[in-house]
C-alpha cells in the first residue's frame, strides 16, 4: 500500500469515489465470505487462540500489543505461541519457524522483530490454522496468539482483540479501496476487546462495547545502535538533528514521537513492509538517522554507522489484563488447557 493512497483513505474527503463500485464488491465478497465461515465454523482447537488484528488497512499498534500481550501471558504462566502470515517475506516451505537467524527476506520484518523482542516461539504461515496445527503438533506452547488475523477466518478462535488508531480511527469510513475499511464498522461491537492506540476521544461513537474497550499508549522505551547493539539515553536525541526514516503502516506516530522527544525531525516516509536500498539512508550534515525497530532487521547490513534504533513499549489502560484473563480462563476450563 502506497502512503499516498493512505493519506487519501484518512481523510474526512473520499477523493478515491469513483472506485465505489470496486468498494462495494470488496465489501460484499468480503461479508459472504464471513458469513460461510460463520454458517460452517472450523473444528475448534485444543488450545486458546487469541487474535489481534484490525478492521482498517495501516498501522494500528498490532505488534507491538502482541509483545506486550505475550510477555503478560508468559508472567501468568503461559507458554505463549506467535502464529503470523508473514507478509513481505518468502519461504520454500511453510509452516516456518522463525530462529533469531532465519533471513528476514523469508520470515518478513514483523515476525522477526516480534522473534527477537519476545523470544517466544514464532510460525509464520500464509494459511495460519496450518501453522496453528503445526505449534501444537511439536507442542510449542499452551496458548496461540495470532499477530493480525481477524479477517483470516480459516483459524478458528476464541477471542479476538481489535486494534484501533487513535488519531486517524476508520479513515473516512468507505470500504477498500474508497477508504481502508477492511471490514464495516459493525464488526467492533463483535470482539472481545477493542484497544484504542492513542487518544480516545475521536473514536467515542464507535459502535462498541463500553465496558471492554480500553486506551493504549505506545511509549518510547529504547535507543539503541543498529550495529553495536549499544543502548544510548532517549536524552541524547533533545536538539539533535534527526534523519527519520519509516517503512511502516503509520509513520507520522514514529515521527511525532521523536519531535516529542526533543528532536529536530527531517521525515521520510516509506511504503509500510519497504524493501530498503543503500540510498533510503542518505544523510546531510550533522544529522543522526533513526529507523523503526520493525524496519532494523531488514537493515542492519546497508545502513550507515551511527544509526540508531528507536524501540517502544504498549502500555494498556488498567483494568485490560485483569478482563483478558479472566476471560482466558474461562476458556482454558472450557478446553481443559492448562495455564
Amino acid at each position: 500500500m502506497s502512503s499516498r493512497v493512505e493519506r487519501l483513505w484518512y481523510q474526512r474527503k473520499r477523493p478515491l469515489w469513483p472506485l465505489w463500485p470496486l468498494a462495494w464488491l470488496y465489501r460484499a465478497i468480503a461479508g459472504r465470505r464471513r458469513r460461510q465461515f460463520l454458517s460452517h465454523p472450523p473444528d475448534s482447537l485444543p488450545l486458546p487462540v487469541l487474535v489481534v488484528g484490525n478492521i482498517t488497512a495501516g498501522g494500528t499498534g498490532k505488534s507491538p500489543l502482541t509483545a506486550s500481550l505475550v510477555t503478560h501471558l508468559r508472567e501468568q504462566g503461559w507458554r505463549p505461541v506467535i502464529i503470523t502470515r508473514g507478509y513481505g517475506g518468502r519461504s520454500d516451505h511453510y509452516p516456518l519457524e522463525v530462529g533469531s537467524h532465519t533471513p528476514v527476506e523469508e520470515t518478513g520484518d514483523e515476525p522477526l522483530m516480534l522473534s527477537r523482542m519476545t523470544g517466544c516461539p514464532v510460525v509464520v504461515d500464509p494459511d495460519r490454522q496450518q501453522a496453528a496445527r503445526y505449534a501444537i503438533a511439536r507442542d510449542l506452547g499452551n496458548i496461540l496468539v495470532c499477530d493480525d488475523g481477524l479477517q483470516h477466518y480459516r483459524l478458528p478462535r476464541d477471542l479476538e482483540i481489535a486494534v484501533i488508531d487513535g488519531a486517524r480511527c476508520l479513515g473516512n469510513g468507505a470500504p477498500i479501496p474508497v477508504g481502508p475499511l477492511r471490514e464495516p464498522p459493525e464488526r467492533l461491537s463483535e470482539v472481545d476487546l477493542v484497544v484504542i492506540n492513542g487518544d480516545t476521544e475521536a473514536c467515542s461513537g464507535l459502535p462498541v462495547v463500553s465496558d471492554h474497550c480500553f486506551a493504549m499508549e505506545l511509549l518510547p522505551c529504547a535507543l539503541r545502535r543498529l550495529d553495536s547493539g549499544e543502548i544510548v539515553p532517549l536524552s541524547e536525541l533533545k536538539g539533535c538533528r534527526v534523519r527519520a526514516v519509516a517503512g511502516i503502516g503509520n509513520p507520522g506516530r514514529f515521527f511525532r514521537t521523536l519531535a516529542e522527544l526533543g528532536a529536530n525531525v527531517q521525515p521520510r516516509a516509506l511504503s509500510d513492509h519497504h524493501r530498503f536500498r543503500r540510498e533510503d539512508f542518505a544523510v546531510a550534515g550533522d544529522e543522526t538517522l533513526v529507523i523503526t525497530a520493525k524496519d532494523a532487521v531488514k537493515c542492519r547490513d546497508i545502513a550507515p554507522g551511527g544509526t540508531l534504533v528507536l524501540e517502544v513499549r504498549a502500555q494498556l489502560q488498567t483494568g485490560f489484563t485483569d478482563l483478558l484473563d479472566r476471560k482466558l480462563a474461562n476458556i482454558a476450563s472450557r478446553k481443559g488447557s492448562r495455564s
